[in-house]
């Protein structure tokens, strides 16, 4: 199992606010970076193309009020199942933490090719998050 955990970055937004905003996929749009393409969204699911990648699906699979969105792997083309967890931590009533917690059962033989650049992915957005 390969995990990868985002920086933890700071944001001008509450936990609540975070959280109202990442619970719904066709938000998730704004979070992308222009390597994404062919997004389509719901509420609770996603699928996208990342450049040089494969076709990515998700759909959120649980939540904890304000703390933990859990996402999980849903369709797509990647050769491996993944959760992504997005971890929101108060840090007043107008201000929070994000952080992105991946773990995918990435084959040994593609990880060294995938680590890095999955990496980079998710320090990006958890980053834009502060532009939320």
């Amino acid at each position: 199992m390969t995990k990868i955990e985002s920086d933890v970055v700071a944001t001008h937004k509450s936990a609540e606010e975070l959280f109202a905003f990442l619970t719904d996929f066709n938000n998730f749009e704004k979070l992308m970076p222009s390597q994404v393409t062919n997004w389509t969204a719901t509420k609770d699911t996603c699928n996208f193309t990342i450049s040089g990648m494969a076709q990515v699906g998700m759909k959120i699979e649980s939540t904890t009020p304000h703390s933990n969105i859990h996402v999980v792997s849903n369709g797509g083309k990647l050769p491996f199942d993944f959760s992504l967890d997005v971890i929101l931590t108060a840090t007043s009533p107008t201000a929070a933490n994000g952080q992105l917690i991946f773990q995918g059962d990435i084959p040994i033989f593609i990880k060294p090719m995938v680590e890095g650049p999955l990496r980079n992915f998710f320090n990006l957005l958890a980053h834009k998050m502060k532009e939320i």
